[in-house]
């Protein structure tokens, strides 16, 4: 009798125990964490996890230190609203406690694992935030998104020479890759109990975001935390080491050290660090924005104290190019492209100045870009600038992922809203973004077209397709062919449609890769 009964209240907790387990299965908006309890939103078919902590707070002595796992919490997490924005110059919400990422989830349960979309947003490493990026109409289309924040300019990127010598078993100089890379390891620990898949995380940002990705790209840390990438306007650093240059590790020193001097702090060593860690965040953000940044990459003189991007010898081993040409690099799928009027740097006042940018080359410039002489000198300067900045490194980019043997599309994005087509002649750096995230309406708000929805569902389709199984294509979309080196073609997004045409800048192209590959 007394067996029966253990019997019988074992059975009972087992179903109790099944009955508690498939209603917390059913109820996708809580999940435990490794860290604790999050409870999200659910609206318009998706639910949304925001401000969930990835990392300690980089504050005191955790300021300019490698990320450190957060405070486990017992209470469930309110994950309904974005956290603040690390530190920057822009006015917003932000606090230097801003290591939180947000992940978006469709309402409706899946029976296999979703694929991850995992967003770095740019800004020249010196600006962003992730709630500028909604990644609902993302998530609709059956995938899990992921954004996290990361430690910009000063904050994010300084090699006060103490801290190398107090880490040298941690890494150093490049925090801002160093909290991009805990939130990826947090979606490797985590984004299983969201119902994502993480063997099919693909990374994917733009411009300095893009960079970020070809950091993690060729960065030995980074392998086995992706299966694929995404690459728009990727810049800072570029696949070309002569267009977006690195800094090396002397530089970033030199860099923090002479920006200390400016503070007032003399001494080096441990006292002097102490008292950068001291100083209040808001004055080691002043003139430090995204604008000075890219006038920093524009005269090769940097801000003072931002050192940007650096080769650090464990993150960045040598110069994304270098790393790709050597077959060290992560080896994955990969979707990379730029604008038709994408972001140029460089300095120039008249067009002799412009061409001669391209040293012994300039006449051979000048009938490609200017042949009777009439061009404006504006439009001229976007041209000659996007192409060597972002156009043509995409190209080579493509080309070197070529020559390893993985699958890689190539783009070039040069749809213009409906309401913008007058005043703007072709894609600026950065508009691309709410096609590919299918937000068409950040751009143009209330004056958004049928033909601007359109491409907002066409081209996050294909960026949606990609991340579930490595090929752009599917469900009768205009085909897109993988890139092949020395291809006269592009595959194009643009006002009169969507697909393959004569590239009609190759010959450009052709020349700023005659004058890289010469250097």
């Amino acid at each position: 009798m007394q067996m029966t009964t253990l019997v019988q209240v074992a059975a009972l907790t087992a179903s109790l125990f099944l009955g508690v387990a498939a209603a917390s299965a059913a109820d996708l908006t809580t999940v435990q964490t490794t860290d604790g309890m999050v409870h999200g939103t659910e609206a318009n078919g998706v639910i949304s996890f925001k401000g969930i902590p990835f990392a300690a707070p980089p504050v005191g002595e955790l300021r300019w230190r490698a990320p450190q796992p957060p405070a486990p919490w017992s209470a469930v997490l309110e994950a309904a609203e974005f956290g603040p924005a690390c530190m920057q110059t822009d006015d917003i919400p932000k606090s230097e406690d801003c290591l939180t990422l947000n992940v978006w989830r469709p309402a409706e349960a899946s029976k296999a694992p979703l694929a991850v979309m995992v967003w770095i947003y740019g800004g020249a490493l010196a600006h962003g935030n992730t709630a500028q990026y909604p990644g609902d109409a993302i998530a609709r289309q059956g995938v899990i998104m992921v954004s996290m924040n990361y430690r910009m300019g000063r904050l994010g990127y300084f090699a006060f020479p103490q801290l190398l010598e107090d880490e040298k078993t941690e890494l150093f100089g490049n925090y801002g890759y160093y909290d991009q890379l805990a939130a990826l390891k947090w979606v490797q620990a985590n984004i299983g109990a969201f119902g994502g898949d993480p063997a099919n995380v693909t990374i994917f940002g733009e411009s300095a975001g893009g960079g970020s990705v070809l950091s993690h790209m060729v960065s030995p840390l980074s392998r086995g935390l992706f299966a694929k990438a995404i690459l728009q306007s990727p810049g800072v650093p570029s696949a070309r080491a002569g267009s977006l240059p690195l800094s090396s590790l002397d530089d970033a020193q030199k860099i923090a050290m002479d920006y200390a001097r400016t503070l007032g702090i003399v001494v080096d060593g441990k006292l002097g660090l102490t008292r950068l860690r001291a100083m209040p965040v808001e004055s080691l953000v002043d003139d430090a924005s995204a604008a000075q940044a890219v006038a920093a990459l524009s005269t090769g003189v940097p801000v003072p104290g931002f050192s940007s991007s650096m080769i650090d010898g464990k993150f960045l081993t040598d110069t994304p190019d270098a790393l790709l040409k050597a077959g060290s690099w992560a080896k994955v799928p990969v979707l990379v492209g730029a604008n038709s009027a994408d972001l140029g740097v460089g300095v120039a006042t008249t067009k002799d100045e412009l061409f001669a940018l391209f040293g012994d080359k300039a006449d051979a410039a000048r009938k490609l870009y200017d042949p009777d002489g009439t061009a404006d000198f504006d439009e001229l300067k976007v041209q000659v600038l996007a192409d060597k900045t972002l156009v043509e490194p995409s190209r080579h980019l493509a080309d070197l992922v070529a020559a390893s043997g993985e699958p890689i599309w190539w783009y070039r994005f040069s749809y213009v809203a409906t309401a913008a087509r007058e005043q703007q002649k072709g894609t600026k750096h950065g508009f691309e973004i709410p096609y590919t995230l299918n937000v068409p309406a950040a751009l143009v708000g209330n004056k958004v077209s049928e033909d601007d929805k359109a491409m907002g569902t066409l081209a996050s389709a294909y960026w949606v397709s990609f991340a579930k199984t490595g090929d752009p294509n599917g469900e009768n979309r205009p085909n897109w062919p993988e890139y092949k080196p020395g291809a006269e073609t592009v595959f194009n997004f643009g006002n009169e449609g969507t697909g393959v045409m004569p590239d009609p800048i190759k010959a450009r192209l052709d020349l700023w890769a005659e004058i890289y590959d010469q250097d």
